[in-house]
């Protein structure tokens, strides 16, 4: 059996980067667009035998070539991924596999969370990862006590107003995921119409940092947007409710397929929370411009009564005649339109904006050859 070497595979590497797309190929799969470090297993003739990556905390386009399975190859490569994840400070860990390949790594130490039979399982490196989070989610908001400041906390779970003074009645517990990049009265509109039709209205803000707008700005400006509605709950999204950015598309054949099951994965994991918090509706808004999203509500029509969860659909606020988004914010403050800002934003977004804080965030924008999302 020959000597196998581990090594860095960088981009600038031209002949060790064909090689990990010519083999994840051979496996069925395509090289994630999203991937922050590449290593190889190479023989002592320099040819790749087993590659893997990393994508923030999680880990994704493992394999193996076929010619050398059973070898105890990827055992290595998810060893030496996870040194380098525990090098960058990361011991919570993710990865994706395929439905057959799950056995494997639970028996490397990892469990399932939620899997979409026959397409993908999510996986994570704590046995009771998600069990906690979920005791979280669900942990009285009363123990924020007298440390709790109403709309200006920012505790994830808390309660804009004191949970004592929302009576049980007929309107049903509901939900927002939202990311809010950045916050605009179409998510103030969103909230409202949701909020007035619920008992109790829970926000999860997409909290992986991969937008424009950093997630502490964003999850202030909700807050304090919505300040004057006082049966809210703010979550953190955490690492379970998946983003766009960091979901994989790598076992799937086009970019629909990539948007379903990212959609099925997540509502899998959705249908969880809701059954912790006793949520029974989901609001979202309706989507005219973007195509992921637009994929991705008509899935969550679909599937969400099937675990019990009523999804209900909210046209979109308009303004001049055109529904408002936040990709035509980003649009607006890339092109200095302050004035055309100040229509589409709350006050206290808009404020945020004029504000001298805010110089980095536009910079960012201003530095975008796009900011219209799709």
């Amino acid at each position: 059996m020959s000597d196998y070497t581990i090594s860095r595979i960088f981009k600038s590497d031209l002949h060790g980067s064909r090689q990990m797309d010519l083999l994840l190929l051979q496996e069925g799969i395509r090289r994630d667009p999203n991937l922050d470090y590449s290593c190889g297993l190479f023989d002592d003739k320099m040819q790749l035998v087993a590659t893997g990556s990393c994508f923030g905390n999680t880990l994704r386009c493992l394999a193996v070539s076929r010619l050398h399975q059973g070898e105890g190859l990827m055992n290595r490569i998810v060893t030496h991924l996870m040194e380098v994840q525990y090098f960058r400070g990361n011991t919570h860990l993710f990865l994706y596999t395929k439905c057959s390949a799950a056995r494997f790594f639970h028996d490397l130490g990892f469990y399932e969370i939620a899997r979409i039979d026959g397409q993908v399982v999510f996986m994570e490196n704590k046995r009771n990862g998600f069990d906690k989070y979920l005791k979280g989610l669900s942990g009285d908001p009363a123990q924020h006590g007298a440390d709790c400041r109403g709309a200006d906390c920012r505790g994830t779970g808390c309660r804009g107003a004191d949970f004592r003074d929302a009576a049980p009645g007929s309107k049903p517990v509901s939900a927002i995921v939202m990311n809010a990049n950045p916050f605009t009265l179409g998510h103030l509109y969103l909230i409202e119409k949701a909020a007035a039709q619920s008992d109790l209205l829970h926000i999860f803000i997409v909290s992986e940092d991969v937008s424009l707008v950093p997630f502490q700005v964003r999850k202030r400006l909700v807050i304090e947007g919505t300040a004057g509605i006082h049966n809210l709950v703010y979550h953190d999204s955490g690492p379970y409710i998946i983003s766009n950015a960091t979901f994989p598309s790598y076992f799937q054949k086009d970019e629909d397929a990539v948007i379903e099951s990212h959609a099925r994965l997540d509502l899998a994991i959705f249908a969880r929370i809701a059954g912790t918090l006793g949520i029974t509706c989901r609001y979202v808004g309706e989507e005219p411009f973007s195509r992921v999203t637009g994929i991705y509500n008509r899935i969550m029509e679909s599937q969400l009564p099937k675990a019990g969860i009523h999804c209900r659909v909210i046209p979109r606020k308009q303004a001049n005649g055109t529904a408002i988004s936040a990709s035509s914010v980003r649009n607006a403050i890339r092109e200095n339109r302050m004035d055309l800002l100040a229509g589409l934003v709350p006050d206290s977004t808009y404020r945020y904006f004029c504000s001298g804080e805010a110089g980095p965030v536009i910079r960012a924008i201003t530095s975008q050859d796009d900011v219209i999302h799709y």
